[in-house]
């Protein structure tokens, strides 16, 4: 069952009716399309709507949503059914097959091309080379086989006109390696219009054509470039070469100018007109112009006697024979195509013992079941098709409702249904069909005409429930005489003209026509014509008939099917106006009859509406009983559902097989589902609650680890910046400089505080060793360093600080002589206590003109000089008159001595008279 959508959409799988009418049918599916809900089941089987729009329920996403899920785990969808199907194959190395089936225009090549998406989809997770090829060409081919199998029909634009059976061959890993395409029953009648080159002596236009002109009002050239184009891609991805591909385009264009030919008669032999055509014909097919217009005039008849003679055509023979022959290389052409694809993607060299068992999945997408307003014999042998189809769809699914009643040892019940194969007889039996009749006069010798056939026909099928013509029902005036039979269908009744059965039926393709093409230089042209190599007296048997040759195909196909498990899609047109809004009720009604789906939904209620294997019972429903929530005690799972059971009281409503539980009536079912819809929300928030809680103390005992980390890695840090500390200062006691000279490590951040009280206990290590006689100098550096730190980035720190550098100039004893008696005489004279500083400069007046002069700065007083005169007072300033010093941040040692009275001293000092001093020795003693 799936998984239950809500109540707005309908049920999503059929078997879930209340009560199986046709009315709640319909109801159902009605609202379910209207609701945008294409797709259904019926247990196990998709019914699927043509929505007639683009639908948003495809793509990657919703593949990976549908990849290893159960039927009932989503809403119906073709990937689910894919799914089972894949997964039945690869679980019990089974083959299985979809069989999709609906009328013409209601989906099923769409469908077909999605059931491939998937598969190639959910394969191949090692990204193998070879097993990509083989994906690429299975999906490919779909473009290349509708380009010359679909046409346009009253009924749809895109209709297959062939049926395909494909094959794909999966190994034990589940990987595609190859597959194989059965095509049949292409209509020759349908023709494709492609865009061909000039070379190939065509135009561009259609209508020019006979065989394409009742289609070219319809074309529009933006899609047939695009169309073709695609084709062209395709073609190149499966593996045609460029030769190959150029001969498709011969070969069409050859059909193309056959139809176009004409002939005329003289009244004693025919010919064709304009020889043009004749050499365009040849060079194209790679023949002789002669051969070629020999083949169309001619035909070469073996006598009873051996003789070999050439028969002239009537002009109606030439035009049988040209279009024979046309519709055979076109016939032909699609048979190479897809024996080359086959040719591809088919597995080779395979071996059981060393590659494991190969295993398959069939897609058959072929012709849904006809009903024209002129039905010929294409008609007739599609809508045998489809009663071969649905006779092995009854006989499959009761088969397997019934095998596995057996098997889980439940009482079937027996379920009344159309039994078709009244209906297959009638076409296909022995001596008294109707293929059998109409190969009876396709041998027989002399004027066989359709009428003579329908006659045979109704002389032997007169008591036949199933077959009736006007002759046999004189009053129904639905049917002309000598025209029309009907046969009640098990999807209605169908109405055939006999018209050109005869002849459809028939091979008229002259022998001289497959000679003419095995003869070709084109290697291409050669291989589709085989049986061109025998002499016109070797060929002694009749070919067989296409509808026997068709009977022969089908017969073989359903084999194949019966003997793997089958999956079906089941395709409805909503209308025929291909409209994604419009619900035509009666004509559903209708494909919902002739498909038995109402059947299959009874057939599948037979007793139990719904089974599940026991452990997917209990998975689903676990949490509706106390008994097996979370998980259960009891000796199997068999036990634990039947607590299940027993606690909501259904059972009387159920039985138990051997590994599955059968539920009778889908009340049950719903209830259950309902319980489980009330506690969902409940187990949600107890496992969000749970999960939540799991996260936090996750979160928690990560933040204790980073906590410890982060503690650790501290206590390192500080042990580390300790064990530094003692490994640069160890012999610090034994340097001259007491350390002075070395690099503090970068402290922690922890240890900022103590790093400096450290520096600073070392520091008064160092000047607790420093003599008291440099004291006085160590704090006049002290106070300098804090009034310039940042300001200057030398300031004479380095070297031993004089003062009094006039007194002490020992490169000049004699100036320092004659400075030293003139400051004592100015200190008796003006009772100094102190020299503060002295030093030679140069001052700068404001006309910027510079004299060299002495600097004396007491306690007192400051002195201009006059070096050159025995250092004459030029100048005697109050010390309490100056205001401030300036100095500059550079190398430079100018020097502006602010007064109260605004008449500021600017001076460069000197070391000598001539030479630049060691700067700004003066702001630093006049600080102290």
């Amino acid at each position: 069952m799936a998984e239950l959508e809500g109540l707005e959409f309908g049920k999503s799988d059929f078997v879930l009716l209340d009560e199986v009418t046709m009315e709640q049918f319909m109801e159902n599916l009605k609202l379910r399309f209207e609701k945008g809900r294409i797709y259904t089941y019926i247990g196990e089987v998709v019914v699927s709507v043509n929505p007639y729009r683009q639908m948003d329920i495809y793509g990657k996403d919703n593949i990976e949503a549908y990849r290893g899920r159960e039927l009932y785990e989503n809403p119906p969808h073709l990937y689910a059914v894919s799914d089972a199907a894949y997964k039945a194959m690869k679980r019990r190395a089974k083959d299985t097959c979809i069989v999709i089936s609906g009328e013409s225009g209601a989906g099923k090549t769409e469908a077909s091309k999605y059931i491939m998406q998937y598969i190639a989809a959910i394969t191949n997770p090692s990204q193998r080379a070879e097993v990509e090829s083989v994906k690429n060409v299975l999906l490919k081919s779909n473009c290349v086989l509708e380009a010359f199998g679909n046409a346009k029909t009253n009924r749809n634009d895109n209709s297959s006109r062939f049926g395909k059976y494909m094959d794909i061959n999966f190994n034990f890993n589940g990987d595609p390696t190859g597959g194989h395409i059965n095509n049949y029953l292409l209509e020759k009648s349908q023709w494709c219009s492609d865009e061909m080159l000039q070379s190939f002596h065509l135009q561009n236009d259609p209508a020019v054509y006979v065989y394409t002109k009742e289609g070219a009002e319809t074309v529009t050239s933006n899609n047939d470039r695009s169309s073709h184009k695609a084709v062209l891609s395709a073609l190149e991805v499966i593996g045609f070469s460029k030769e190959e591909i150029t001969s498709v385009y011969q070969i069409l264009a050859t059909i193309l100018l056959l139809g176009n030919m004409q002939f005329e008669s003289d009244g004693e032999s025919v010919n064709i007109v304009g020889q043009e055509v004749v050499n365009h014909i040849s060079e194209l097919t790679a023949t002789d112009p002669e051969s070629v217009n020999k083949s169309l005039l001619y035909r070469t008849v073996a006598t009873g006697g051996g003789e070999v003679i050439e028969k002239g055509h009537t002009e109606q023979d030439a035009c049988f024979g040209r279009d024979a022959f046309a519709k055979a290389l076109y016939e032909r052409l699609f048979g190479w195509i897809v024996s080359r694809i086959n040719s591809i993607i088919e597995v080779k060299d395979y071996d059981p013992v060393l590659h494991g068992k190969n295993t398959v999945i069939g897609v058959l997408d072929i012709y849904g079941f006809e009903i024209f307003d002129n039905n010929s014999f294409e008609q007739f042998c599609i809508n045998y098709c489809n009663e071969k189809l649905q006779q092995l769809f009854i006989e499959l699914i009761l088969r397997q409702e019934q095998d596995e009643y057996q098997r889980e040892g439940i009482t079937w019940q027996h379920i009344e249904y159309f039994n078709n194969q009244i209906i297959v007889d009638l076409v296909e039996q022995a001596h008294k069909g109707i293929i059998s009749i109409l190969d009876e006069a396709c041998l027989t010798v002399g004027k066989v005409t359709d009428t003579v056939c329908l006659d045979s026909m109704d002389t032997k099928l007169a008591q036949h429930p199933h077959y009736t013509s006007r002759k046999l029902s004189p009053t129904d005036k639905s049917m002309d005489f000598q025209k029309h039979f009907r046969i009640r269908h098990y999807a209605g009744d169908v109405t055939y003209s006999v018209e050109g059965f005869l002849d459809k039926n028939k091979d008229l393709l002259f022998q001289d026509f497959k000679r003419l093409m095995y003869n070709s230089a084109n290697p291409v042209l050669k291989e589709m014509w085989p049986d061109g190599h025998l002499s016109i007296t070797e060929v002694t048997k009749r070919p067989l008939t296409a509808a026997t040759l068709f009977k022969n195909s089908i017969v073989a196909l359903v084999d194949k099917l019966a003997c793997k498990e089958p999956y079906y899609v089941r395709c409805i047109k909503p209308n025929e106006m291909k409209s994604p809004v419009l619900f035509d009720d009666a004509r559903c009604q209708h494909q919902v009859a002739y498909l038995g789906l109402l059947e299959n939904v009874r057939v599948r209620r037979a007793g139990f509406a719904y089974r599940q294997l026991y452990a997917r019972f209990l998975q689903r429903y676990k949490m509706t009983c106390e008994y097996t929530w979370p998980n259960h005690l009891m000796a199997s799972d068999r036990e634990a559902v039947e607590a299940i059971v027993i606690q909501h009281g259904f059972q009387d409503d159920v039985a138990y097989g051997q590994t599955k539980l059968f539920v009778r009536t889908p009340r049950s079912l719903f209830t259950l589902e309902q319980e489980r819809n009330h506690l969902i929300p409940i187990l949600v928030t107890f496992l969000q609650k749970v999960w939540r809680g799991t996260l936090a103390r996750a979160r928690c005992r990560r933040m204790r680890a980073i906590y410890a980390i982060m503690g650790c890695y501290k206590r390192y840090k500080v042990k580390a910046h300790f064990w530094e500390v003692e490994r640069r200062f160890a012999n610090v006691r034994t340097m001259a400089d007491y350390g002075k000279s070395l690099e503090w490590p970068t402290p922690p951040a922890a240890l900022s505080q103590f790093h400096s009280i450290t520096v600073m206990w070392w520091a008064r290590q160092i000047v607790k060793n420093i003599p008291p006689s440099d004291m006085l100098e160590v704090r006049a550096k002290v106070a300098a360093m804090t009034a310039l730190s940042g300001e200057r980035k030398d300031w004479g720190v380095s070297r031993a600080w004089e003062r009094d550098y006039l007194a002490n100039a020992r490169d000049c004893p004699q100036t320092s002589a004659s400075f030293i008696r003139i400051s004592k005489e100015l200190k008796n004279k003006d009772e100094y206590s102190q020299v503060l500083f002295s030093s030679f400069c140069r001052k700068v007046n404001r006309f910027n003109k510079s004299t060299d002069r002495g600097l004396l700065i007491t306690d007192k007083y400051i002195y201009k000089l006059e070096p050159k005169k025995q250092y004459k007072v030029l100048k005697k300033l109050p010390l309490d008159s100056f205001t401030g010093v300036s100095v500059t941040t550079g190398v430079d040692q100018m020097v502006a001595l602010h007064t109260s009275s605004q008449d500021d001293v600017l001076l460069c000092l000197q070391r000598g008279e001539l030479s630049m001093c060691d700067y700004i020795t003066l702001h630093q003693h006049i600080l102290i």
